[in-house]
């Protein structure tokens, strides 16, 4: 997705995407619009911190951690409507 929105840039090596300034406000829209949709999450406004996307890592993390809470929310309604 970031190689799609921004080619060229190495971004497994890059540790400062935010503050480089290599993801900035109009990508960041797009970047989280790609996230909600491919891996089918929801980042929020309370998401939206700098740590969250500062490098690939951390991009990572936040939708995994979102996936797991919708998992777990899933799973929570099935079990409520029995």
């Amino acid at each position: 997705i970031l190689e799609d929105l921004k080619p060229g840039v190495d971004f497994k090596s890059q540790q400062h995407l935010i503050d480089d300034h290599i993801i900035e406000s109009m990508m960041m829209l797009q970047l989280v619009s790609a996230l909600n949709d491919e891996f089918d999450v929801e980042i929020t406004p309370k998401d939206l911190v700098p740590e969250n996307f500062q490098t690939v890592d951390a991009i990572y993390a936040l939708v995994q951690q979102l996936s797991d809470d919708e998992e777990r929310r899933g799973r929570t309604v099935q079990y409520l409507s029995f």
